[in-house]
């Protein structure tokens, strides 16, 4: 199987759903505490904002992704945009808008 561009956009979604609920939902079962320890945990380590920026940026991009190219379906649902030029440029507009998103919503 030769991963092309269209693979990926279509399949990423799926992937970082499935990893993200998969590792939250272990670690949530299997590590000792609350929620609460983990947060002041991370607080006394003293990351710098670099850091934390890319970590929140990291979880909340495939959630942007995920409800942008919902949308981008959605339009497919009502027959637009279904011409091959056209599902090319939705798929980067989507991947653009889920990188610009992404990034005000990690800078909250």
């Amino acid at each position: 199987m030769v991963l092309t561009t269209t693979w990926v956009l279509e399949n990423e979604p799926r992937l970082a759903f499935l990893a993200g609920v998969s590792l939250f939902g272990l670690s949530a079962l299997l590590l000792p505490g609350n929620f609460e320890s983990y947060l002041m945990f991370i607080k006394s380590l003293c990351l710098g904002p670099a850091l934390i920026h890319s970590a929140k940026f990291v979880l909340v991009f495939p959630l942007m992704y995920h409800s942008l190219n919902g949308i981008r379906h959605l339009i497919w649902d009502l027959g637009k945009g279904l011409s091959i030029s056209q599902v090319y440029q939705s798929g980067v507009a989507v991947l653009m808008l889920a990188v610009l998103s992404s990034v005000g919503l990690a800078a909250m």
